[in-house]
């Protein structure tokens, strides 16, 4: 697996981000500008797992191993979601996808928010999130900056 690193500056507060990045209405808004129609069932609380998926239900199941309010939210994907929502743990694509994490980290500064995103995926994985999350980071600061 591989560690991919993307980062933008957010003129807002941390909280304010973090806000808008967990809530399920604004979720949806910034996912949506990489993958449209995403959106997450679940509770962003350490030790909860949260389906995210898109229309059909298809998507990846992850358990949030750490959350620190403000800070720190990292995740373990655990599963892929099949469409209509079932769990896939055995598949050669489940197993080239199971054990991925997702890490986000907030620090403010000034007012401003820097938000890292470390993704550990397999190399399958790594043109897409290349590719996707630079448009979602963007959506995210225009939705935080409005």
């Amino acid at each position: 697996m591989k560690a991919l690193t993307f980062k933008t500056t957010i003129n807002a507060p941390k909280q304010k981000v973090w806000d808008t990045m967990t809530g399920a209405a604004t979720y949806a808004a910034w996912t949506g500008a990489a993958w449209p129609g995403s959106h997450f069932e679940g509770e962003w609380k350490s030790g909860n797992s949260i389906r995210f998926t898109g229309p059909d239900g298809s998507g990846t199941l992850a358990t949030i191993t750490t959350l620190q309010p403000y800070d720190l939210i990292a995740a373990e994907h655990i599963a892929i979601l099949l469409k209509g929502g079932a769990e896939d743990r055995e598949s050669e694509m489940a197993c080239g996808w199971t054990g991925s994490k997702e890490r986000y980290d907030f620090s403010e500064r000034d007012g401003k928010t820097e938000l890292k995103v470390t993704m550990t995926v397999g190399a399958d994985w790594e043109d897409m999130f290349n590719k996707d999350w630079p448009k979602a980071l963007a959506k995210l600061k225009e939705i935080c900056e409005q």
